[in-house]
């Protein structure tokens, strides 16, 4: 995504103040006349029954934990729409509720402190091995026992055998 917004704060206010006219036949006709989904136009009005024009144009901000903390849970205390939370709040994307929501539950409240925008860094000084070296001494240990196990496999096999033959002639003679 580029950071450019896709419609402009004017082109929102007048749709949103030509459905709360009521000069149209709702979100409907809203979204033939414009070509926008209705969700998205409910979405925009919803937001500025939230908290005014402010709301509406609101630019992209950051959240601290608490508040994500304290947006996941109101949700759920009053049962409350992750698009309606989005409005109530005034969050720009109802994506970013969804995103803290899984990391709630998956990760634990802790992990929504943490900050997960861009690249992952690398730490200067730190190469990545992309294999570890073993000691010879470590695999010719390895090596003796992956043979013993083997041995043994092979014994278990055998006494399993002749354990059954025995039984099948026992049977045989009675």
């Amino acid at each position: 995504m580029s950071g450019e917004k896709k419609y402009s704060d004017e082109f929102k206010v007048k749709i949103v103040q030509e459905y709360l006219d009521g000069h149209t036949g709702g979100y409907g006709s809203l979204s033939m006349k414009y070509g926008i989904d209705k969700s998205t136009i409910r979405y925009w009005v919803a937001l500025y029954r939230a908290g005014g024009i402010e709301q509406l144009t609101l630019v992209t901000r950051t959240y601290s934990g608490e508040f994500k903390i304290y947006v996941i849970e109101y949700m759920h205390q009053y049962s409350i729409s992750i698009r309606q939370a989005t409005a109530q709040f005034g969050i720009q994307s109802h994506a970013t509720i969804s995103k803290w929501e899984r990391i709630y539950y998956e990760e634990g409240k802790e992990a929504l402190f943490e900050e997960r925008r861009g690249r992952k860094r690398n730490m200067p000084g730190k190469k990545k091995d992309t294999f570890i070296k073993k000691d010879v001494n470590e695999n010719a240990d390895l090596l003796k026992e992956v043979q013993y196990l083997r041995m043994e496999n092979e014994y278990l096999k055998k006494l399993i055998a002749l354990v059954q033959e025995r039984e099948k002639s026992e049977k045989q003679t009675k």
